[in-house]
């Protein structure tokens, strides 16, 4: 095995289960997926995923539920991720509501995930954004945060 062969990392946020099912976004969530299930991705998901999928359609929690074993990585949120998530805030790349989001961020980046892929074009998949989550990082001797939508790794 040669270093291409090795399957990138990717952090999905939650809306990229929601994706799956939504008309707007379904047909490059699908691929992505596909891409999990060929092993050429990763798929990394937070114990913050797995808590906001309990509450959302069967169908949803189902997809994530079954993502091969092989080609997902569980992780954990540290108390060294909220504390980063928290400095997101307080240097107002966000506003406090969004917490979660900053959760998402700061484990990608924690467990060094080539990106975090998201629907989210508000409060993640943002030029603006993405810039004052890597300024943070930076403060805190930090990789950059690669941040895409599907659409971007596809």
């Amino acid at each position: 095995m040669n270093l291409t062969d090795i399957p990138a990392r990717y952090y999905f946020d939650t809306s990229i289960f929601g994706g799956y099912f939504d008309v707007e976004f379904s047909n490059e969530t699908r691929i992505l997926f596909n891409y999990v299930t060929e092993g050429k991705i990763i798929c990394l998901v937070s114990d913050l995923i797995a808590k906001e999928l309990i509450s959302a359609p069967s169908r949803v929690s189902a997809l994530f539920n079954n993502l091969p074993g092989q080609f997902k990585e569980s992780l954990l949120v540290t108390q060294e991720i909220t504390i980063l998530a928290e400095e997101y805030i307080n240097q107002k790349v966000v506003g406090k509501t969004n917490r979660d989001d900053c959760i998402h961020i700061a484990t990608a980046t924690i467990y060094h995930a080539n990106a975090l892929v998201s629907w989210n074009f508000k409060h993640i998949v943002n030029s603006n954004r993405i810039q004052g989550y890597n300024h943070v990082n930076s403060l805190h001797g930090l990789p950059e945060i690669s941040i895409k939508s599907p659409r971007e790794i596809i």
